[in-house]
């Protein structure tokens, strides 16, 4: 039997490397290795080798890294999606990889949760559109074949994995991996319809989520991942658990690994993500299964949709690896689509002090210019977790890119002096006779329950850094940050704001913006909080009173300056919004249901 006799797959967690600065081939080689013992084994059934490439191949030295999923929300650009999903496919292919755990289909609801930059918004219509990224990974389904089947074109494509089912962006108080209180119309309206669209576009593998449900580990619950997911959505790829995920059935973790096994299996989890002790868990699933604790069904039932998702793939036709595409990783095509997302997935939410007195565009032959703050030259900030690591680096070594330091000295006048201080104090900037000054400030990088906050302040010493520049020095501030973060009290001396989101490796992105190459088109994917006692707070909340609401953003030109708010934002009743989504999921469910 093939969950028995060999591993179905092998993935790389967070930092997971073959060694340090690996290049594609040395990927390569590795996942061919794994290969060879796979296909050497009696029944000879190719395994598949899977990693987190959330933005971008983000593991892999070199490689391109685009926005993280908030900035791309702020982009609101489908087409933007496919393209990045094909350069991802093509980088990951390109190191002998052929599945990803992507996308992240969250609806995040309260941005103290540490993985709210993984959302592509609190609103489900946004991420609900952004699923187009699975065309770009998988490919797309051609004309004439059936709808909702898993579908993955050829060998620069890779599987991809839709997650965390369901509910996951929408925990109390955003806690990581923790219970969600809702409804079930409100699960169908906002957690599900992201769901609805990526079975319809063929998604090879769906992700269950850490969190519970109404008390019940989504890792456990047959209604939703075999009732609904299954069978009401009639979903034919399979259902891979989390990282160590079902040892979480229990608390504490791994207190009845058996019980655990059993029931996430019985729920409706086809592939276990067992990182470390995988020969407890064939002995324990061999036990249970020759004891009829699990049906023999239930075992053919996860092994036909593995075996399927595979032959899908063509990993029985071409199950190892050639270096063909290794020049594909971190290419200058991709570096060029990855600064184009950055572009758009800016957000300007101040544009001057008056409406007749902005500062972006900012001219780019001046005498001299002050740039301050941790993030301004911080490769590692700048793309935030995820990034090299699990929970993302620090400094410029550890992958190739332009900060935003570098950025804007390729982008000024030969003649304009650009000056880097980190920290100023006051008296610096009031004497340097700057022309104006940009600061770079934000959070460091963080991932999953690292990122958990109950103050979302920006990491020191970025406000010092504000007030002693902006007080001196006409300033713009770029926000580099996973979500929203306390700013009111800084905005008075803010001459122009920027939220930047997590840009990635594209720093030239930013600047084409701030000097004018470029307009700002992007839209607050999220709501700007004032204080965090104001959270969760959400679009169409009966007490919404914004710093900045979702939809907002301005944008600039050279002569004026104009402002532009989403219907969401001007007000939209959320109601609507939730009869749309459920309308269209019930259309959804009748394609698939015939």
């Amino acid at each position: 039997m093939h969950l028995f006799n060999s591993k179905g797959s092998v993935l790389s967690g967070g930092g997971s490397t073959p060694l340090p600065k690996a290049t594609a081939a040395d990927w390569i080689k590795m996942v061919n290795d794994y290969q060879n013992g796979s296909l050497s084994t009696r029944l000879g059934i190719p395994m598949m080798y899977g990693i987190d490439a959330v933005h971008g191949h983000n593991n892999v030295f070199n490689a391109t890294i685009f926005p993280h999923n908030i900035g791309l929300g702020a982009a609101r650009d489908p087409e933007l999606m496919r393209r990045i999903g094909d350069a991802t496919a093509l980088e990951v292919r390109a190191t002998g990889i052929p599945y990803v755990f992507a996308p992240c289909i969250a609806v995040c609801r309260d941005p103290r949760w540490g993985r709210c930059y993984e959302s592509y918004s609190e609103d489900p219509k946004i991420v609900k559109e952004m699923t187009d990224i699975i065309i770009g990974l998988q490919g797309e389904i051609p004309n004439g074949s059936r709808k909702g089947i898993p579908y993955v074109a050829g060998k620069k494509k890779v599987a991809a994995c839709a997650k965390h089912f369901v509910g996951d962006g929408g925990t109390t108080n955003g806690d990581n991996e923790a219970n969600v209180v809702s409804t079930r119309h409100d699960l169908l309206s906002i957690h599900m319809p992201a769901y609805y669209d990526s079975i319809i576009k063929g998604v090879a593998t769906v992700m269950a989520s850490y969190s519970s449900l109404n008390g019940r580990k989504m890792h456990a619950n047959h209604d939703l991942l075999t009732g609904f997911l299954k069978g009401t959505l009639k979903f034919k790829g399979f259902v891979i658990s989390d990282w160590q995920a079902i040892d979480k059935i229990t608390s504490p973790p791994h207190a009845n690994y058996t019980y655990s096994i059993e029931s996430s299996i019985l729920a409706g989890v086809d592939m276990v993500m067992v990182p470390y002790n995988f020969t407890e868990f064939i002995n324990d699933l061999t036990y249970l299964v020759k004891n009829k604790f699990i049906p023999m069904d239930r075992i053919d039932d996860a092994a036909g949709r593995i075996l399927s998702v595979k032959f899908t793939m063509g990993l029985f036709e071409n199950p190892y690896t050639d270096f063909s595409l290794i020049n594909e990783v971190g290419s200058q095509e991709h570096r060029n689509l990855a600064r184009e997302a950055v572009r758009k997935s800016l957000v300007l939410l101040k544009n001057g002090k008056t409406a007749n007195n902005t500062l972006l565009p900012l001219p780019k032959k001046v005498s001299k210019i002050l740039v301050a703050g941790s993030h301004a030259d911080n490769l590692g900030y700048q793309c935030g977790g995820w990034t090299i690591t699990w929970q993302g680096f620090d400094g410029n070594d550890a992958t190739r890119g332009t900060t935003i330091l570098g950025a804007i000295k390729s982008a000024v006048d030969p003649e304009t002096q650009v000056v880097y201080v980190e920290n100023p104090d006051s008296k610096y900037a009031t004497s340097g006779e700057f022309d104006y000054a940009i600061v770079a400030v934000g959070e460091h990088p963080y991932a999953e329950s690292g990122g958990q906050s109950t103050t979302l302040t920006m990491a020191d010493p970025g406000p010092d850094v504000i007030n002693n520049v902006c007080q001196s020095v006409k300033c713009v501030v770029i926000v580099i940050s996973g979500r929203p973060l306390v700013i009111e009290p800084y905005l008075p001396s803010i001459d122009a704001l920027v939220a930047a989101w997590l840009p990635g490796t594209e720093g030239q992105g930013i600047t084409d913006l701030l000097f004018g190459d470029y307009v700002f088109t992007g839209k607050l994917p999220r709501t700007w909080f004032r204080t965090v006692d104001q959270l969760p707070m959400n679009f169409g909340d009966p007490h919404y009173d914004p710093l900045f609401p979702f939809g907002f953003g301005l944008t600039t030109s050279k002569s004026a300056m104009t402002r532009s708010v989403s219907a969401a934002a001007a007000g939209r009743p959320y109601v609507l919004g939730i009869m749309v989504s459920v309308f269209i999921g019930l259309y959804i469910q009748s394609i698939l249901l015939t």
